[in-house]
């Protein structure tokens, strides 16, 4: 189990110190994720990828499941009141929730695919003015050791918060 920490950056110097305390911390370079002004992060850090910066995931997850809903209710009006001509068993309930799952899913994340991330709102106006956002992700075991080591090294460095879910596929 993981958890991703947020943590508000000065500067990209400071970054880059922070990166290589936590490469000496035996934190894996693929867990974390800087997020600066368009340009402001050298090629060498771990920028946050596309799925990070947007609200795909959130947009798919709630497509999913209004979809999927839509698709049951319809699937069921559909089973009790068949078109004429037709028997249609109960399996095309279960067609009918995958298909809306399915639609609602894609459509949602379509849209969703062009806002940013609802949970770096708060982090926006800094990084507007030059800051870096970093999202690391840990096991949850090193949690307080890893806001520990942060906070002692790097006392400008303001926390941001933890997230209790990471989704696994980004």
């Amino acid at each position: 189990m993981r958890r991703r920490l947020y943590f508000m950056l000065p500067d990209v110097p400071s970054a880059r110190v922070l990166l290589d305390a936590l490469l000496l911390a035996r934190i894996e370079e693929k867990k974390m994720h800087f997020y600066g002004k368009d340009g402001a992060l050298p090629p060498d850090m771990p920028e946050a990828s596309f799925v990070q910066k947007s609200d795909l995931v959130h947009g798919l997850e709630s497509g999913m499941v209004i979809g999927g809903g839509a698709g049951l209710l319809g699937g069921v009006l559909l089973v009790l009141f068949p078109p004429e001509g037709l028997q249609l068993q109960m399996i095309a309930i279960l067609a009918t929730a995958i298909g809306g799952a399915m639609f609602g899913a894609w459509a949602s994340g379509m849209a969703a695919a062009a806002i940013p991330n609802s949970r770096l709102k708060a982090f926006q106006n800094g990084i507007d003015l030059g800051q870096v956002l970093l999202m690391v992700d840990v096991p949850l075991s090193r949690v307080t050791e890893i806001e520990e080591l942060i906070a002692r090294r790097h006392p400008s460095v303001r926390f941001g918060g933890v997230e209790p879910h990471i989704p696994a596929f980004p």
